[in-house]
């Protein structure tokens, strides 16, 4: 039976800018094809079941060529599969979408299509220029400023400059001098105001204004890169008073997230509220255990407290017991003791609520409010990672009570980003490095090997990991609690 092929067009960013029905059609993939563009927190949405296929295409520069990139659409689908074809932008403008789904209704291959922002008009809105205006024009074309290789812009710069509208090129910035010249000898004022737009809608966009005459100087002056897009026309002098997402705080910040994929997501939203240019980078990835022996063994123990230092090991220690033919109610009679907010609210999403949480969300600090709890001594179940700090339960000991660590989960050191985390390094383009655990450090460095570390700040969630940091010569700058909040407070009194 043959499945389908639903084109989404992904935006500009990322997830704040794809649409629900674009979503929608990702988290129900069982096969997912896509472009360079596509930002990293959308690719996270596909599931860990659908084949990724990275077609991977760029300016003058296609790895899998488009007949190919057809072939494999076609295939996947007559493998009975429910395909997503993902596309920066809009599926339609400009990304040969029409192509694709004229080969598709060639071969018999049903195919539905998600239209998606694009950069056309999401890059300006970002940039404070409102691509039409009644005091200025009341139309706005966008045009094609990419050329095949060796052959001449195909574009009518006369029709362009009599029809008095906004003009958007895409993909234009290597013919900018080009557009430019085509624009004047269509007689366009020489001080028609113009601005070109870099990583438009992302923490690192950019963006310079000058007049038609001026602007392609003053672009290469600035060392704007592709992907960059240009707009001409009166609206730009809006650009400055408009501009609502440069001052943003944590603008022209790039900030690496290294927490694992499925604890990334909150930290990296807020920071691109605040303008940041986020990188999900995860470092580590928990790995559940097997073998659950040592929890059935330790359940048949009396404890007066079940202690979890993470949400994995929330979430660890439900699966295991379901392993085991049990839930949760195998902890009937304990009190639960969580780390911090974080893990309370694991804890709360099983309808469990946190019987204990330290003042200060560490080790040190939960052991001390478990002793001061028990003052005669008890017992103390650890439900936790295998490779768990040895503070918390070397306390605990010495206090006088009895402790069973039970290894739920592992941590493993794993960075699909490694290659351009290393390259960013040493570009000098990072400017944070988020570090939620002593274990994000390890990973982090294990991706990225010998290096100078000095070139960023460290962000650590609490002392033991800035620790860590400090042993590879990080500069580490300690949220005052371990909590995302104050993390976010930590950074933005550095900005």
């Amino acid at each position: 039976m043959t499945g389908k092929v639903t084109l989404v067009g992904a935006g500009p960013g990322g997830c704040e800018l794809l649409t629900l029905a674009g979503a929608a059609a990702i988290e129900k993939a069982d096969a997912v094809v896509f472009d360079r563009l596509v930002n990293e927190d959308i690719l996270g949405l596909i599931p860990e079941t659908a084949e990724r296929v990275n077609v991977g295409k760029e300016n003058n520069h296609h790895p899998v060529p488009q007949d190919q990139i057809n072939e494999i659409l076609v295939r996947l689908a007559q493998e009975g599969k429910n395909v997503v074809r993902l596309k920066g932008g809009d599926c339609y403008l400009f990304g040969r979408g029409g192509e694709e789904c004229e080969y598709l209704l060639e071969n018999g291959v049903p195919f539905q299509v998600v239209p998606g922002v694009t950069s056309a008009l999401a890059a300006p809105a970002f940039a404070g220029i409102p691509v039409t205006h009644r005091d200025f024009c009341s139309s706005v074309h966008i045009i094609t400023a990419h050329a095949r290789a060796g052959k001449p812009l195909q574009i009518d710069f006369d029709s362009l400059v009599k029809a008095g509208g906004t003009l958007v090129f895409l993909m234009g910035l290597t013919a900018l001098e080009q557009v430019m010249d085509g624009l004047l000898s269509a007689h366009i004022a020489p001080d028609m105001p113009a601005a070109v737009i870099e990583n438009g809608t992302r923490g690192n966009q950019r963006k310079v204004v000058a007049s038609v005459s001026d602007l392609a100087g003053k672009v290469r002056a600035a060392g704007l890169k592709s992907p960059a897009l240009i707009i001409v026309g009166k609206v730009c002098t809006l650009s400055d008073k408009l501009d609502w997402f440069t001052p943003l705080p944590l603008h022209g910040k790039t900030v690496v997230v290294t927490r694992p994929r499925e604890r990334a997501g909150t930290l990296a939203a807020r920071l691109r509220e605040l303008g940041a240019n986020v990188i999900e980078a995860p470092c580590i990835e928990t790995v559940e255990r097997e073998n659950v022996q040592p929890l059935a063994d330790a359940l048949a123990q009396h404890h007066d407290w079940a202690v979890f230092t993470s949400p994995a090991g929330v979430h660890a220690a439900v699966h295991a017991l379901h392993k085991l033919g049990r839930d949760l109610r195998a902890l009937y009679g304990m009190q639960l003791a969580a780390i911090g907010r974080g893990t309370a609210d694991a804890l709360a999403g099983y309808g469990l609520t946190a019987d204990l949480i330290p003042m200060q969300y560490d080790g040190e600090h939960l052991a001390d409010a478990l002793t001061a709890a028990m003052p005669q001594g008890g017992a103390a179940l650890l439900l936790r990672a295998a490779a768990g700090g040895h503070i918390l339960p070397e306390k605990l000991k010495a206090a006088g009570m009895h402790v069973t660590d039970v290894p739920l989960y592992d941590t493993e050191y794993r960075c699909t980003k490694a290659d351009e985390l290393r390259a960013m390094l040493e570009a000098g383009e990072i400017d944070v490095v988020t570090f939620t655990s002593i274990s994000t450090v390890e990973g982090f460095v294990q991706a990225v090997g010998a290096a100078d570390y000095t070139g960023f700040t460290a962000l650590c969630i609490g002392e033991q990991t800035a620790q860590a940091a400090r042993k590879h010569n990080m500069n580490v700058k300690i949220a005052e609690n371990a909590t995302i909040d104050a993390m976010i407070a930590c950074l933005l009194e550095e900005s």
